[in-house]
């Protein structure tokens, strides 16, 4: 057998799914994100509850802001809807409607609802609550191992940000079931460890300050250019007021 082509896919690209796919790739796992275009954020009019905006954001602002911060941790994007997962031996095949064929070791389901691309794989628990969800534990992991859900489709509230940090959560818990020596996202000053005689962690680095003031710059130089001018999306609306 041939070894997976990817580490990782991640069927959804909101930001429960683009916020997994961060954490997968920067433990360099190779990760691709599926992404149909459909995120219910997009009908946002304007995203209040989100940490780090004390005024609010545009919502498709944010998703394009994760997309190009998943894009800056190696992860690869491609716009597809999937219709069939199949487990194999060496973990899953991921099949798009364009009959696209992707072969990965991981899947992390984080689409809304929708569960159909799943029939196939044996083991997957559904849970009807009026919408459709994957019976998860806490972390995520689904009853087929290798496959977990993230954000709304494990049950989670309609909150991006609860959606956002229970795609960390589901790719931290991958990444620990994995064996990967992941310990978390710190950059630190210099001698943060390393003075008091500790290695640098997996996952961790330490920084001078001239680094840390040139990464500074570089995220206000970032955050200025995508916010100096309106988002030219226009706000998308449900499906049940455009007759669709």
């Amino acid at each position: 057998m041939t070894d997976p082509e990817y580490d990782i896919v991640v069927v959804g690209g909101g930001v429960a799914g683009l916020s997994a796919s961060v954490f997968t790739a920067r433990a360099d796992f190779e990760t691709l994100v599926l992404d149909a275009g459909e995120s219910i954020l997009r009908r946002n009019a304007h995203l209040e509850n989100f940490p780090g905006f004390p005024a609010g954001i545009n919502a498709r602002q944010l998703l394009d802001l994760l997309g190009d911060q998943a894009k800056a941790a190696g992860v690869e994007r491609q716009t597809a809807t999937v219709t069939t997962v199949t487990a194999t031996d060496d973990g899953f095949t991921v099949e798009s409607e364009d009959g696209d064929r992707y072969e990965s070791e991981y899947v992390i389901a984080a689409t809304k609802n929708e569960t159909s691309y799943l029939d196939g794989v044996e083991g997957v628990g559904l849970l009807d609550r009026g919408k459709t969800f994957l019976d998860t534990d806490e972390h995520g992991r689904t009853g087929v191992d290798g496959l977990y859900a993230a954000g709304r489709l494990a049950e989670k509230p309609h909150q991006a940000v609860v959606c956002a940090g229970h795609g960390a959560e589901v790719a931290v818990t991958l990444l620990e079931d994995d064996d990967t020596p992941f310990y978390h996202d710190w950059v630190a000053p210099t001698g943060y460890f390393t003075d008091r005689g500790r290695e640098v962690p997996p996952g961790c680095e330490e920084i001078d300050g001239t680094e840390s003031r040139r990464r500074e710059d570089e995220s206000r130089a970032v955050l200025r250019d995508a916010l100096a001018e309106p988002h030219p999306d226009e706000q998308e609306t449900h499906p049940s007021l455009t007759g669709e």
